[in-house]
This record gives C-alpha cells, structure tokens and sequence, in this order.
C-alpha cells in the first residue's frame, strides 16, 4: 500500500522538522502552503528548499493545494465550518484537482511528506486532502515536528490518520 505522511510545523524550528523527515527516511516534502511564508527562521520557501536538498529531501510546492485567504481567515477567527466549506469548494476546482493528482503521483513513486503550519492536522486543511489520499488508496499518517527523537523509537507507532482526527491521535 502507498504511504502518505502529513506534518505542521507549529512549535517546531527547522533543525526538528528536517530530523523529523530524516528520522522517517523521507524523500520529498510536498509543501501545500498557498503562501511558503513563515515567521520562523528557515521555514519559508526559498530557504527551507535549499536546507532539505542539503539534507537529500526534495521539496515541492503546491500553490494551489493551499488554503485560499478566506479559509485561512475563517480559521484564524475558529469558525471551522466557513474554513472547511472554503476548501472544500477550493478542493471541486479542477487546477486544485490536477494538483493533488500530482502529488498523489509522486507519493506514488517517492515517501512523501505533505507539510503546512497547523500542528494539528484537524484544523488544517491538510487533514482535508489526506482524505483525499485515502480515497485514492494511501494509508495516511500524522506526524509532529517538534518531537523527532521519538519516530527513532523501536516500539513507538505513528498515529494513523483517520477521516478528520485531532491531534490527541497524533501525540
């Protein structure tokens, strides 16, 4: 079966993202920020790819698997039904549609890691098109980044993501 893992860096520096993907031999990080800006050192698009390729993990942007303004504003204020209706109409458009059907080509072919903000996957739209991967046929994960040394545990197993689960499955 394929495997899809997703992650937020919400809490986590670069050094703990990167060890996080290391630790699980990932090889490509599928960035589904409509806008690859952060705050954080490293973390915004230009600077983040250049790290990962020192690292061997290719990164990948997909614009337009990104959370549209209003979404993202709906989110903020946690009015979550405006948020998941913003992108579910998002997700019906067809260059959304060829966008996930990309990324869903190349987790086909390569580990990937689907990687926005949101620590929790719940209130990120990632958690929506992880969904998606499922119905495509991917077994889906969710991953915390500021937590690495834990995925180097023999006896510790990574939550799988279940249709719109909160973060308590993943810690």
């Amino acid at each position: 079966m394929k495997t899809l893992y997703t992650i937020g860096y919400e809490g986590a520096n670069i050094d703990q993202l990167v060890e996080t993907l290391l630790n699980l031999k990932i090889k490509v990080l599928a960035d589904v920020r409509e806008l690859p800006l952060s705050r954080k050192k490293g973390l915004s698009k230009n600077s983040l790819a250049e790290r990962l390729n020192s690292a061997g993990i290719e990164y990948i942007h997909y614009k337009k698997l990104g959370d549209p303004k209003p979404g993202r504003d709906a989110a903020k204020a946690g009015d979550f039904a405006t948020f998941e209706n913003v992108f579910y109409d998002h997700m019906s458009k067809t260059q959304t549609q060829d966008a996930l059907k990309d990324l869903l080509e190349v987790a086909s072919n390569k580990l990937t890691c689907m990687m926005c903000f949101e620590r929790c996957a719940t209130n990120c739209h990632r958690s929506i098109i992880a969904d998606e991967a499922l119905e495509a046929g991917f077994e889906v994960y969710n991953l915390v980044a500021d937590r690495p040394e834990k995925y180097k545990l023999d006896d510790f197993t990574i939550p799988r993501h279940y249709r719109r689960k909160g973060l308590a499955a993943a810690e």
